[in-house]
């Protein structure tokens, strides 16, 4: 893909509390002849199975999940701040109701048939391995499951192999 580098996941040494906790991210899918995007805030990276993996977790209610175990691959995009409303505009619209990336103005592109947003700096080209929806009778501590789950819609929990990254030129 031009105007990126292209990374293996062994290659790839940043800080994932960074890029999670701080950075934009954006769960990119198509399927059934529609793509979406997502915001995400909440995951983390590390080694399953032998694989480089990212996990992440999906709300049952998102169109990005049936997408997503549709197809079961995706792209994870990250992105700075400069495009903040239209992000947060990602986060909050449904893709069953339009085009959301067409709202925003940002592109998709592809690669190897992965679907990515150009605009981002890093893009993690993902598969997914395993999903389970997580229960309320799991959390060690109520407090958790009371302040993030008031309506009980627990998220799904996906572990998926990162085939590749790619991480924007200077």
């Amino acid at each position: 893909m031009e105007g990126f580098r292209r990374l293996s996941p062994e290659e790839f040494d940043v800080s994932a509390f960074r890029l999670i906790g701080k950075d934009w991210l954006l769960i990119t899918t198509e399927a059934l002849g529609r793509s979406n995007a997502m915001t995400a805030s909440w995951g983390g990276m590390g080694v399953m199975w032998n694989k480089p993996v990212l996990y992440l977790v999906i709300r049952p209610q998102r169109f990005t999940r049936e997408l997503l175990d549709e197809n079961g691959r995706f792209s994870v995009c990250v992105l700075d701040g400069s495009r903040r409303s239209d992000y947060n505009y990602l986060g909050t619209a449904s893709g069953r109701d339009g085009d959301k990336l067409a709202h925003t103005g940002l592109a998709l592109a592809h690669e190897d048939g992965f679907p990515f947003l150009p605009e981002a700096h890093t893009v993690f080209l993902c598969k997914s391995l395993y999903r389970q929806p997580m229960a309320g009778q799991f959390f060690l501590e109520s407090a958790e499951d009371a302040r993030w789950y008031p309506d009980k819609d627990y998220h799904i929990f996906y572990v998926a192999q990162v085939e590749r990254l790619l991480v924007k030129e200077a």
